[in-house]
């Protein structure tokens, strides 16, 4: 455990030693894997030919339930999740399958065919889409409006002081939110699925030994709801962390209506710019309050680049009343990254 004590609180650290135990994993050294913007953290256990992927999700932050609740969807439809090899849902470990380390983004920062990989996770979400009805997830909470404005409300909560040096104040806020009840009503599809909301690069993975789309490895599922088809295909296409081409952008968005003939595209098309504008606002407070909150400062580099996905998207007439507010709550001069060093 000598790794893994460097990073986590000595009871912690005691309690994932009790539990690897109990699992067999007592001889094995875990080694740190990943971590991410939540207080979620990732140990990898080798034991001669046994490999695993330790999950460690300290309650009260975290819970495990989620996560084992779609990957058992996931793993019913054939979907490439991790097989859950142990679980201790009480404390917050999982153990799980190791896929490797091929992700996307590493993959494509060694200069990986872009378009095979981006096409392979179109063909997934596509797939996911045919075959998973929301009905039929009666676990899952929806993408309801409460929930869409609590995540919209994050950039007026924590960017806005941040770049204007004062709150915003009520009156703002409200307005602000009174404009996304207004815009959000045209995001909905008539059909919901099941929407895993963070799929991007970042928690895709290639797992070359698979056929057809179970090539594509998911992770990061366990905040996923029932909701528009639209919010999953703008989340890998509008990734915060890199700039994917135009042209690629347009391409697999063809590659995905293409494949549902009797879709609404014009409808789909709004309602995929309205949540994928909902999306970067959330995402540019989120981003903000990993600096202030969390003490993650390199969020902050994205920001630019969220700005101007955001400012593409409002170009859709429909969120024009959103638009208006941010031009005139938050006009271009303020649409930066909030300086680190700031109080």
């Amino acid at each position: 455990m000598a790794r893994a004590a460097a990073v986590i609180p000595e009871e912690r650290r005691v309690a994932m030693a009790g539990f690897l135990a109990a699992q067999g994993w007592d001889g094995s050294a875990p080694a740190v894997l990943a971590g991410d913007a939540s207080f979620r953290r990732y140990y990898r256990l080798i034991d001669g030919s046994r490999r695993a992927v330790l999950m460690d999700a300290p309650p009260p932050q975290e819970d495990v339930r989620p996560y084992v609740a779609v990957a058992a969807i996931l793993r019913e439809h054939g979907f490439s999740a991790p097989e859950i090899y142990a679980e201790d849902r009480e404390r917050g470990f999982l153990l799980i399958e190791d896929f490797g380390d091929d992700t996307y983004t590493k993959l494509l920062a060694k200069g990986a065919d872009e378009a095979a990989l981006y096409t392979l996770a179109i063909d997934t979400l596509v797939a996911l889409h045919r075959v998973v009805e929301a009905e039929r997830l009666p676990e899952l909470p929806f993408y309801d409006e409460a929930r869409l404005l609590t995540e919209a409300a994050l950039l007026v909560d924590w960017y806005m002081p941040c770049v204007l040096g004062a709150e915003s104040g009520p009156a703002a806020r409200d307005s602000y939110l009174a404009r996304w009840r207004e815009v959000l009503p045209e995001a909905e599809l008539p059909a919901p699925t099941l929407v895993l909301r963070d799929y991007h690069v970042d928690n895709l993975m290639l797992l070359p030994g698979r056929p057809a789309v179970q090539s594509c490895g998911l992770l990061d599922f366990q905040d996923a709801v029932r909701g528009p088809a639209s919010y999953d295909l703008v989340s890998l296409l509008e990734d915060a962390r890199r700039d994917v081409p135009a042209a690629l952008r347009g391409a697999m968005t063809e590659r995905y209506l293409g494949q549902f003939p009797d879709l609404d595209q014009a409808r789909f098309r709004r309602s995929a710019a309205i949540l994928a504008a909902q999306r970067n606002c959330k995402i540019i407070g989120i981003f903000t309050r990993l600096w202030r909150r969390d003490g993650k400062p390199g969020y902050l580099a994205h920001i630019p680049r969220v700005w101007r996905l955001l400012e593409e998207d409002l170009r859709e007439p429909a969120l024009r009343p959103v638009a208006d507010w941010l031009d005139r709550h938050l006009p271009a001069p303020l649409r930066r990254a909030p300086a680190p060093g700031a109080a």
